[in-house]
């Protein structure tokens, strides 16, 4: 194989799992996290609706958030595995050549300088965006378990710490999105598209570009290799206990995370909307009063229409020495039978001129 075809290991398999799920756990907490930072935005809705509603948008947003934290546990022991036993470098860690390299590198874009800087296996903007990720993801671990557990933050913090935490999430969200769409898409797939993190190679043409500290360290044979075998073992078998415990106290405490309460925060379910009751067919008008007994002095406001719309089970009401004091229960804005408010001036011995048990009125 030529040298300009030669292809130099760049990832391994964890380190591409790794990307993997925090390609995923990030995407999803953003398309459900953004809808519910703007939620009267018309994309906002689409995306709550396709997903079937708030609660599941949550529910996605939530299981997110424990790939990521658990992605990030994972992350931390597997960089002490390779400081600890592999004895690999702290390459991510910044350094005054990363400010040098930095300044050259704008000199060269602007013409003024005539050599790239020889920048070592991570060059200062994947330093930047790396600590922008661990930053981003302690912001949003924290203001998201007040979020999550707002009781149990009230208990120890003063209640302003809520909507504070949620503008910070939301913010930080946003952030954290741009920051993808611009830095990362810019210098991941569009310069050039990278493809180490699929492959985990990458090119000779593009370790002379972004990696060329590096790679004359590989030519020249100073890469640090791999401990012998039973160093390897022994480091090992050290390291798995530590880190075995260490692991069950934090998976511990991430179960607590997610379970030291029930939230009082919740969706109301929608109010049920029950039809008023409404008969298939609308009941017949009363049988009209007659004439004769409409009239007199002690009914002066009861018009024939009205008298005639008395119904049956009124107009047929038991009259006997019991309840010969109508008003008793039917004055008008009675709570048991009001009667109408044109019978304000009436008296008891008036109601009998409508409301008789003779033949022709008590029959329905």
């Amino acid at each position: 194989m030529s040298q300009t075809k030669k292809a130099y290991h760049r990832f391994g398999f964890v380190e591409r799992m790794e990307h993997f799920f925090m390609l995923l756990s990030f995407t999803l907490l953003a398309i459900t996290g953004l809808p519910q930072k703007y939620p009267d935005n018309a994309l906002s809705r689409f995306v709550l609706v396709g997903l079937g509603g708030v609660e599941n948008t949550r529910s996605v947003h939530h299981i997110s958030a424990i790939v990521l934290i658990a992605l990030s546990i994972f992350h931390i022991f597997y960089v002490a595995y390779k400081v600890l036993v592999l004895r690999r470098r702290l390459t991510m860690l910044p350094s005054f050549s990363d400010v040098r390299d930095f300044i050259q590198q704008v000199a060269y874009n602007l013409g003024l300088s005539k050599t790239r800087p020889a920048m070592d296996r991570y060059n200062f903007g994947e330093k930047i965006e790396y600590w922008a990720v661990v930053w981003g993801t302690v912001i949003m671990a924290i203001t998201g378990y007040m979020l999550w557990n707002p009781i149990a933050t009230t208990r120890v913090l003063p209640g302003e710490m809520i909507p504070a935490a949620k503008a910070a999430h939301g913010a930080e969200a946003v952030l954290a999105v741009l920051s993808i769409l611009t830095w990362h898409f810019y210098h991941v797939h569009l310069k050039y598209f990278n493809r180490s993190m699929f492959t985990g190679k990458l090119s000779r043409h593009e370790m002379e570009e972004e990696h060329m500290g590096e790679l004359q360290r590989i030519q020249a044979g100073q890469e640090r290799p791999l401990p012998p075998p039973p160093t390897l073992w022994k480091r090992t078998r050290l390291f798995l206990p530590v880190a075995g415990l260490l692991a069950a106290l934090f998976l511990i405490f991430t179960y607590r995370f997610f379970t030291v309460e029930q939230t009082a925060i919740t969706t109301l379910p929608p109010r049920q909307v029950v039809d008023a009751y409404s008969p298939r067919a609308k009941p017949p008008l009363p049988t009209a009063t007659p004439g004769a007994q409409l009239s007199g002095a002690a009914l002066p406001r009861v018009l024939p229409l009205e008298a005639a719309r008395i119904p049956p089970q009124i107009r047929s009401h038991p009259l006997d020495e019991a309840r010969s004091d109508c008003q008793l229960c039917h004055q008008p804005y009675s709570m048991v039978a009001p009667a109408p408010l044109d019978h304000l001036d009436l008296e008891n011995a008036g109601c009998t001129r409508c409301h008789t048990l003779s033949e022709e009125v008590a029959k329905p």
